[in-house]
């Protein structure tokens, strides 16, 4: 691989975070960029009747406009994680942005459901190439010292966000078409470019091969896998289920056998091995799911109490709105106690939260609903922070793409079992599913708890 042109040299990262107020201007276009990526997860939902009605489509086929986009992010994140290492954290995040900028222009002229679903398959993409080099820019442009704040205010541009996602939808949609939910995000998009172009740090790259058949292999196991417990929550769908299950279990035992020996496997086994990196891990992935089977059977289970929709969007706000005002401060505690103690503490807030909602009495008050709700936000705004925290700061700086992949990994994968869990659920008990959730949310997140408080006995390695 060629030696970094002058120009990179002249946008090299400092040893230990970018000067101000460079650093100012590339926080300003990651958090842009993430919170693009995030809002455009959640901000078609809202549109969903009005765009099957435009193309005279079904309900059930208007869903792949959000189903592509999720799926395309999962499948490639962590190999472009690992791609940021070989080819530099802010080429993958450029290109992402610009992929992702040109695919909304694509949705936003969409002819047809099949060409949008397309064009969301690679606004996917892009945004796949933003999330999994995202953690990592944030590393090398903080200095260490402040680690914990800026990954705090970057937990909060999320949630943010993703809380935000249905209600810009609907002003949107107040007084302009679907399509400029989209379109919106092409100024932006290159505004956030130019940005970047300027102000991202240029880390030192790794010099290694690429690692095409680990991706393809990656791409194919989490597709099968994904598409499998989609399918399971249809009862006509339950052998093909079992099939896609069966392969993507295949090509995930092909994968470990061939990436386990290897120095830096796409999978990262070497930072499996640091015991606070794994536990870390897990508790992220046990509190996502917890929390997504919560917020998709909260609606379902406000509206079984008898309330409408609208006041079902009022009762799910207190959640988001606690978890992005605690998710800085939280931050800033990660630099001074451990996050296996804020973690903790969080996380048993949340479940005391999600099992007082579980047995709400139907005859129960609105205030009451509503403090449990902000409960929830608040423990787990308490546990995000120093959890994404501990996950940065346990890798090798050389290895922060694949750590940051594994962040947004764990949180991904952590709402898709969380979603298609509920499915199930609501398949095999259509009455009184969304309350099945609930408590099942609230046993999910005590064992998150559990796993993140054993962080606090044992040695862990410190990162090189």
């Amino acid at each position: 691989m060629s030696s970094p042109s002058p120009a990179a040299a002249h946008h090299a990262s400092t040893p230990d975070g970018l000067p101000v107020p460079r650093r100012y201007w590339a926080i300003a276009a990651i958090l842009l960029s993430i919170c693009m990526s995030v809002l455009d997860s959640t901000i078609t939902n809202v549109a969903l009747p009005t765009i099957a009605c435009d193309f005279h489509a079904s309900s059930a086929a208007s869903i792949w406009v959000v189903n592509a986009y999720q799926l395309a992010i999962l499948v490639v994140l962590l190999p472009l994680a690992s791609l940021g290492e070989v080819l530099g954290y802010r080429r993958v995040s450029q290109a992402g942005l610009l992929v992702f900028t040109l695919a909304s222009l694509a949705c936003a002229l969409a002819p047809s459901l099949v060409t949008l679903s397309v064009a969301r398959l690679i606004q996917g993409l892009g945004a796949a190439g933003i999330v999994s080099v995202n953690a990592a820019l944030v590393r090398f442009t903080y200095p260490h010292r402040h680690l914990g704040r800026a990954i705090g205010i970057n937990a909060f541009v999320v949630a943010t966000s993703a809380a935000l996602g249905p209600t810009i939808a609907s002003a949107v949609l107040a007084v302009a078409q679907w399509r400029w939910l989209f379109g919106i995000n092409v100024p932006l998009g290159l505004i956030t470019i130019a940005i970047a172009r300027y102000a991202l740090p240029d880390v030192e790259r790794i010099h290694r091969p690429l690692n095409h058949l680990g991706a393809l292999l990656y791409a194919g196991m989490f597709g099968l896998l994904l598409s499998g417990l989609e399918s399971l929550a249809h009862h006509s769908a339950t052998s093909i289920a079992l099939a896609q299950l069966a392969g993507g279990a295949l090509l995930g035992a092909a994968l470990v056998h061939r990436e386990l020996g290897r120095a830096a496997p796409l999978i990262p086994f070497d930072l499996l091995k640091v015991r606070l990196f794994r536990l870390s891990l897990a508790a992220s992935v046990c509190a996502f799911i917890g929390q997504m089977c919560a917020l998709v059977a909260l609606p379902f289970e406000i509206q079984r109490l008898g309330h409408s929709a609208v006041e079902t969007g009022l009762y799910m706000t207190p959640w988001p709105v606690a978890l992005a005002l605690t998710a800085p401060i939280a931050g800033r505690l990660a630099e001074r106690y451990p996050a296996g103690l804020l973690g903790g503490a969080g996380l048993l807030v949340m479940a005391a939260g999600l099992a007082l909602l579980a047995y709400f009495p139907s005859a129960g008050t609105a205030a009451g609903f509503i403090w449990r709700m902000a409960v929830c936000g608040f423990g787990f705004g308490l546990f995000q922070s120093p959890n994404n925290h501990a996950i940065l700061s346990s890798a090798p700086r050389a290895r922060s793409g694949a750590a940051g992949g594994m962040l947004s990994t764990s949180r991904l994968a952590g709402q898709t079992l969380g979603a298609a869990g509920v499915a199930i659920l609501f398949r095999a008990y259509p009455a009184t599913g969304s309350n099945l959730a609930l408590s099942a949310a609230a046993a999910l997140t005590l064992i998150a708890a559990l796993v993140s408080m054993i962080r606090l006995t044992g040695p862990d390695a410190a990162p090189p």
